[in-house]
């Protein structure tokens, strides 16, 4: 028996306590079972918007963006697009001054409609399918990352003016991550193999074509990466090329893009990367394996996507159904998989928090899941939720800003959820929810 069981009032005083390092940098929980981000209260989000609905704190945004830049002086930072990314993303990412990375003619479109430069984004992707590539030049954007041999030639056919362009190196390197994000080691479907000679052929291809410039070299060992030496290694393996391109042509290359993909943890136990470890170990190791190589120290860009917006941004889900089971409770939700594919997809689970009311009853083990047709739809195990959680109850899974709504589907076809963006006590939709009446336009049958 806890102290929280002999006094019962000790519980509402506990609940107002954040698990560390999960929550936005505004979050504020009260005595009362409310949670505010941004100044704004969710259940009144909720109430306004309907649930599941996403919060994005702006400011935690933004604070992530400036402890970047603090730790990195010098170095180019790109936000993952990927991660998520709609007109006022681009918006705020373009007021911070940095560069923007994007995966399609899709996301060149979005980011080119909030009027950010096309200079500062950079097209990636294993991938570029002609329309790609139209909106990328349209857009003037100022780097095209090569992921394939069979890319240059049509890339050089169809560049309206001269194209700068980085190469996807692959190091031959595990990232140490889940197997599904990992992307550095060999025989991979992203990149060329510096082991191979792939990566080699790959300049020999691009410098002769005077249509392309290439000015560096790109290298990205996975998503979710928590150590310092692996990033350090890839940077190690990917300097040591650019030596051997300038010894075998003579050419400097004065780019390094190490990609991101650095790890935010789902649970407080969890460990992630920050800034300020990279800080503390890259710039040497450029520094010392320029020189092992000969070359001048290229400038560093760096990729993330995920440690920006992760934490910035929490869901809200409202309880639909309790069902007590013989060795299990579970609590059901009105999103899911839908809206949040990564417990299926990578086996993530998260902490999930009541909101809106106090907590009266005793704690217990409950596992939340979503609304669809499908075992595998689990957003959290074991969470401890009040014993008398019950339909209507609010929920909120924090750590929901990344690869939430950028994965998100209609399958079941259910609407996906709107994003409101919340900072100094306002409240501003970002994406708006999607209804029957989107879905069945694009059904011509």
């Amino acid at each position: 028996m806890t102290l929280a069981d002999l006094i019962p009032a000790l519980r509402t005083s506990l609940s107002a306590k954040l698990e560390p390092g999960l929550w936005p940098e505004t979050a504020r929980a009260h005595c009362d079972g409310s949670l505010d981000v941004g100044g704004v209260d969710l259940s009144g989000l909720a109430a306004r918007f309907g649930t599941p609905v996403v919060a994005v704190d702006t400011t935690d945004v933004r604070s992530r963006v400036r402890t970047y830049r603090d730790a990195l002086p010098g170095v180019e930072i790109a936000y993952a697009g990927k991660a998520f990314l709609c007109r006022g993303m681009a918006r705020l990412v373009d007021q911070e001054g940095l560069t923007l990375d994007v995966c399609s003619g899709g996301e060149v479109a979005v980011a080119a409609a909030a009027g950010f430069p096309g200079e500062r984004m950079v097209l990636h992707g294993n991938v570029k399918a002609p329309e790609d590539l139209k909106a990328a030049f349209a857009a003037g954007v100022g780097r095209v990352v090569i992921d394939s041999l069979d890319e240059i030639a049509p890339l050089a056919a169809s560049a309206p003016r001269r194209q700068r362009v980085l190469l996807r190196v692959v190091p031959g390197l595990d990232g140490d991550t889940h197997a599904a994000l990992t992307t550095g080691n060999e025989d991979q479907g992203v990149g060329l193999s510096i082991t191979t000679g792939a990566a080699a052929e790959a300049v020999r291809r691009i410098l002769d074509r005077p249509e392309l410039e290439l000015v560096g070299v790109h290298c990205h060992i996975g998503s979710q990466v928590r150590s310092v030496t692996r990033c350090a290694s890839a940077a190690a393996r990917s300097i040591a090329f650019l030596g051997e391109i300038a010894r075998e042509h003579g050419v400097l290359l004065g780019q390094l893009d190490l990609g991101g993909g650095h790890a935010v943890g789902w649970t407080a136990a969890e460990p992630g990367l920050s800034p300020g470890a990279l800080a503390r170990t890259l710039p040497a190791v450029l520094a010392n394996e320029s020189r092992r190589a000969g070359i001048p120290v290229p400038r560093l860009t760096v990729e993330p996507g995920r440690a920006i917006v992760a934490r910035a941004g929490v869901t809200v889900y409202r309880v639909c159904a309790v069902k007590r089971g013989v060795t299990r409770t579970f609590v059901a939700v009105d999103g899911g998989m839908s809206d949040n594919p990564r417990p299926a997809l990578y086996g993530v689970r998260y902490p999930v928090r009541l909101v809106g009311r106090p907590a009266t009853a005793a704690p217990a083990p409950v596992t939340v899941v979503g609304r669809h047709c499908e075992s595998s739809d689990v957003l959290a195990e074991d969470v401890l939720l009040p014993g008398d959680v019950a339909v209507g109850d609010l929920l909120v899974v924090p750590c929901s800003g990344a690869y939430h709504v950028s994965l998100s589907s209609n399958y079941n076809h259910v609407g996906r959820p709107p994003v409101v963006a919340v900072a100094g006590g306002a409240a501003l939709p970002l994406l708006r929810r999607e209804t029957m009446d989107d879905q069945l336009r694009r059904d011509v049958g």
